[in-house]
């Protein structure tokens, strides 16, 4: 099966990037450069997935979602 996941990377004050996946609460990793993150989520993801798939609950993904960004000047 096929899954689509948004990911926000948050970049960190020290150094790193605090990944979140938006379709999956709770589902936060970090990483030290974009790459390593990118890596660290995939891994979370598939044990978030596999988690709900032994629990016998519904797998969320993004492939509907639309996304936008807004800027608003103050």
């Amino acid at each position: 099966m096929n899954y689509t996941y948004k990911l926000r990377l948050l970049p960190e004050s020290d150094g790193g990037y605090t990944v979140f996946v938006p379709a999956l609460p709770g589902c936060i990793t970090y990483g030290e450069t974009i790459d390593e993150a990118i890596e660290m989520a995939k891994e979370a993801i598939s044990l978030y997935v596999e988690d709900l798939t032994d629990r016998g609950e519904p797998i969320p993904d993004d492939s509907s979602t639309l996304e936008y960004s807004l800027n608003l000047v103050a």
